[in-house]
């Protein structure tokens, strides 16, 4: 299956559920993302990620992220924000640590299982044989200063990238 096929199959169910996408990025080297609307936040929540508990929470931002076979994120961490990963498809593996060491295997997650990465969490997700696609909720910890794509200190990354 092609990302292409993956993404138009969620976009289509995601617009079934009336989520608006106000972002799409499928050029990404290692998948891409659809974005919603952070006003369907609760929404989002409600119905991708039920047991997490978003009360007190104002600013929540959700994707979904499409991870492709044999790639990986960067080994990055993030100051302004949290992340929240709901396994929709997989497994997914993800390496988690609190300092630049990264971890020797991954923790293998899958589908249902919620991977809980805070601020300051260095974290990627593993290569995998197959896809992986996540629910994916961003709470940003400076609401002054909300995370954006350029909240993000890669540590290494297999494609070159700072």
């Amino acid at each position: 299956m092609s990302l292409k096929e993956i993404s138009d199959k969620v976009k289509q169910e995601l617009l079934g559920m009336n989520f608006e996408l106000v972002e799409e990025d499928l050029q990404r080297p290692w998948g891409g993302y659809l974005k919603i609307n952070d006003a369907q936040a609760d929404q989002f929540i409600k119905h991708f990620i039920p047991n997490f508990d978003s009360n007190n929470l104002s600013n929540i931002s959700p994707k979904i992220l499409f991870f492709s076979p044999n790639s990986r994120l960067s080994w990055q961490v993030h100051q302004r924000r949290s992340e929240v990963w709901q396994v929709l498809e997989g497994p997914v593996g993800a390496y988690l640590s609190q300092t630049d060491e990264e971890p020797k295997a991954p923790t293998i997650y899958q589908p249902t299982e919620t991977i809980m990465i805070p601020a300051g969490t260095r974290h990627r997700n593993s290569k995998l044989d197959n896809w992986g696609v996540v629910a994916e909720i961003w709470v940003h910890t400076d609401p002054q200063n909300p995370s954006n794509e350029e909240d993000i200190r890669r540590i290494s990354d297999d494609y070159n990238r700072n």
